[in-house]
């Protein structure tokens, strides 16, 4: 997947316009949570009763989550978040006003100890962009775990939850042209989409070497999978957007998202990172709670998620507390 330059991209035109795409996801104050924090074996379905009972838990600094950027980020925060402070682990959320870089150097700082990260987007931004992320999940994250390693931090069990930069039509284009598959799109086709598209490997220049298709020319820089390039498709002013798999605007417009069919599209499954000290001090059982949130989360229910912060403008703290407890980590 190639999310990781994409975010990187426009900062403060996408910080601005994510206040109108998502303006109820600034509420990064703790979690109003109230309940049991049971937690289940990493891979597994639902919580146990087995581990992190409020008072379990051994002194040990307070886990600070950043959350770049963007609502899905805020999410995701919430949702790991809450379900630690309802365990009993000190928690604060961090509102980073920036995407990838910044969380990096947040960690160096000592600013934030914990993340919401994406497998191979991450990689590639730690690797310097060596092309090294696939579409095995597994193979991108022993990759990134060496390179965590190296900055004293750790990546906890991916999510079966992806979320991946997309190609993206309307279902009236789709519909006119045939189109269902990125195979199926011709070089006189507008693509709207990141800055940096043009020179990133899983972008342009990834359509040319994988689909032998040229977009080039026909490029028009926007915004990160942000309100530009949603009003930019919308409006008709390009054919084809990329935008995050996961966003709810998509299903709410009935747009067509077209099948990756040659496998340019890395493994973006949700990750979370941590720095190694919070594990030497909570051990396995925060890890157990995090990889069992992190298990029962799908990728239709982080864009429904997603949907409901993005277009119908609730709450991300009150979105996530709604998952956590029809999730069985809260009560």
């Amino acid at each position: 997947m190639f999310r990781t330059p994409f975010r990187r991209a426009v900062a403060a035109t996408f910080a601005a316009a994510l206040v109108v795409a998502a303006c109820g996801s600034d509420d990064d104050s703790g979690s109003d949570s109230t309940a049991s924090g049971d937690t289940a074996p990493a891979g597994s379905d639902a919580p146990s009763d087995t581990a992190g009972e409020p008072g379990d838990v051994p002194d040990g600094p307070t886990i600070t989550i950043g959350a770049q950027d963007f609502g899905e980020s805020a999410i995701l925060s919430e949702l790991y978040g809450q379900a630690l402070e309802d365990a009993g682990y000190p928690v604060s959320q961090q509102a980073l006003g920036g995407f990838r870089d910044i969380v990096f150097t947040a960690f160096e700082s000592g600013d934030i100890n914990f993340t919401p990260e994406y497998a191979a987007s991450a990689l590639e931004f730690l690797n310097d962009f060596a092309g090294e992320a696939s579409g095995d999940v597994d193979a991108t994250f022993e990759l990134l775990q060496a390179q965590l390693a190296e900055r004293g931090l750790v990546g906890f069990t991916p999510s079966p939850a992806v979320d991946s930069n997309s190609f993206v039509v309307t279902a009236d284009t789709a519909s006119e042209l045939g189109l269902e598959k990125v195979s199926d799109l011709t070089d006189d086709l507008t693509l709207g989409g990141p800055p940096d598209c043009p020179e990133n490997a899983s972008c342009i220049p990834g359509l040319q070497s994988v689909y032998d298709l040229d977009l080039s020319a026909n490029f028009v820089p926007l915004d990160g999978g942000g309100p530009l390039t949603v009003a930019a498709l919308e409006e008709g002013e390009i054919d084809v957007a990329i935008l995050f798999s996961t966003d709810g605007t998509i299903a709410d417009k009935g747009w067509v998202v077209l099948e990756d069919d040659m496998g340019l599209i890395n493994a973006d499954n949700i990750t979370p990172v941590g720095t190694q000290e919070l594990l030497d001090v909570y051990g396995a059982d925060m890890q157990t709670l995090v990889d069992a949130v992190s298990a029962a989360l799908t990728t239709a229910e982080l864009t429904e998620l997603n949907r409901r912060v993005g277009i119908e403008l609730e709450d991300a703290d009150a979105v996530a507390t709604d998952w956590l407890q029809e999730n069985g980590f809260l009560g």
